[in-house]
């Protein structure tokens, strides 16, 4: 009996001591969370894969519209009307363009967010209390990853890590995301180039 009593004690310390480990918030119920997303704010601080920070504030507008304006300086990420641009502060040059259906933001500002469709989820867990959803294009995976992280209770979504193509990664964390209302040039490419010019 003590032997028992021996071997059952470091598995009772474990139990106490580490936090339970709760089921992850299912795909159907992350889904309903996204999209019920419509217009809101939020900073944001991000970590980019060489090393360097920055912080500013997020807005976003589902479907389709996000913009990242960041602090000190005039750079800009757009992304409206299927296209995301990238307005460089130190540079006189047009922003660059890329389709959005080809970068894994997409998957967050579709119009209707499914992530129980086939192929799309490649990872689904839990870590450190956080649920954790890694996804993917099912049509374009060469273009990376987006894993997303959320709180539960209430459901919100954290940070994000981009991981692309090359393997790079950049990390994004959230406050707390306000609803907000924005003028329809807050998401307009075309009217950010003609302040701009």
């Amino acid at each position: 009996m003590k032997t028992l009593r021996i071997l059952l004690a470091p598995a009772l310390w474990l139990a106490l001591a580490l936090p339970s480990l709760a089921a992850p918030v299912s795909l159907a119920e992350i889904s309903r969370y996204l999209n019920s997303i419509t217009s809101a704010s939020t900073e944001f601080t991000q970590q980019n894969a060489d090393g360097s920070s920055s912080a500013g504030r997020l807005l976003i507008h589902r479907p389709g519209r996000m913009r990242f304006e960041y602090a000190g300086d005039d750079t800009l990420v757009l992304a409206s009307g299927g296209q995301v641009a990238i307005f460089d502060a130190k540079s006189n040059l047009p922003p660059e363009q890329y389709p959005l259906s080809r970068t894994p933001l997409n998957l967050i500002l579709a119009r209707n967010v499914d992530l129980t469709r086939a192929q799309m989820v490649v990872g689904h867990g839990e870590t450190q209390g956080m649920t954790t959803v890694t996804a993917q294009d099912p049509e374009h995976p060469e273009i990376g990853t987006i894993t997303l992280y959320f709180s539960p209770a209430p459901l919100q979504l954290r940070q994000w890590v981009v991981t692309d193509e090359t393997g790079g990664q950049t990390l994004v964390r959230l406050g707390a995301l306000q609803p907000g209302e924005f003028p329809p040039s807050t998401f307009s490419i075309d009217s950010e180039m003609g302040r701009r010019d």
